[in-house]
């Protein structure tokens, strides 16, 4: 269903992406950045956390990590990573796969600032082997997502 929502969400609105499916696995950084031959930080994760009574989706670098500091100051209160369960609910998309297109419901999407030093960005595309390249402005612009610096330096 996942890869289906994202599907559908790039039909209505940026038909000319495409999906890509690799043959193995690409649910970690490390392996999505060896299938698509690009670097660690070129893939974009996406987060999905808690902050008091809200969900919400951030969207880094894959080799950024959160800065509570900033995270903090950036949402409100503490964030906290969703469970495996509470990410599939939410989202739609299993942990591995989680994309920032094609959400079950409705979140506040954030794309950290760190993923603008890449012309090109690989965010995951709903499943654990598929993904997609974009330009990190068009994505935000896509989502409808805030720009925010909650990445250590």
């Amino acid at each position: 269903m996942s890869l289906e929502s994202v599907r559908a969400f790039l039909a209505e609105k940026a038909p000319d992406i495409a999906i890509i499916e690799l043959e193995a696995s690409s649910a970690t950084v490390a392996l999505a950045a060896e299938g698509h031959g690009v670097t660690h930080g070129q893939i974009a994760k996406t987060l999905s956390l808690r902050v008091g009574d809200r969900n919400l989706v951030v969207v880094t670098r894959g080799d950024a990590r959160i800065d509570n500091k900033k995270a903090r100051a950036a949402f409100g209160g503490k964030a906290r990573m969703l469970s495996p369960e509470e990410v599939l609910a939410v989202t739609g998309h299993p942990v591995g796969g989680v994309s920032p297109f094609g959400l079950a419901t409705a979140l506040p999407v954030y794309c950290d600032v760190s993923l603008k030093a890449f012309d090109e960005v690989v965010p995951a595309a709903g499943s654990t082997n598929s993904a997609l390249r974009i330009n990190p402005i068009r994505m935000a612009e896509l989502i409808g997502a805030e720009w925010v610096d909650v990445c250590q330096g």
